[in-house]
């Protein structure tokens, strides 16, 4: 079984080499998305630190999240998986970000 390529990605001017089976161009838009979300919760909160606005950030996706699932019913199987995926890219970011403190 070969190994499963890194995808760099950028959030808040850092790196992150994300290992996944996802489409490239996937990872890069939710990357983009996320630190714009980042961004955000940067200009409301100027003062924090980074894990601070990176749980304020986890939060508010979380809350778009649980609103679109409940207006979207239950096709909780497909947002599920994804939703696994992206825990575990997050989990690895989350991982060398405390590599790099």
């Amino acid at each position: 079984m070969s190994e499963v390529p890194a995808i760099e990605i950028e959030i808040h001017g850092q790196r992150y080499p994300i290992r996944t089976t996802l489409d490239r161009r996937y990872v890069l838009d939710l990357a983009v998305y996320v630190d714009r979300k980042l961004s955000l919760a940067a200009d409301e909160l100027p003062s924090s630190d980074t894990l601070t606005l990176a749980i304020v950030t986890a939060l508010n996706i979380a809350d778009e999240l649980f609103q679109t699932r409940d207006l979207r019913g239950n096709d909780s199987h497909h947002v599920k998986a994804r939703a696994a995926a992206l825990e575990e890219m997050v989990d690895q970011a989350l991982q060398l970000a405390g590599h790099r403190d």
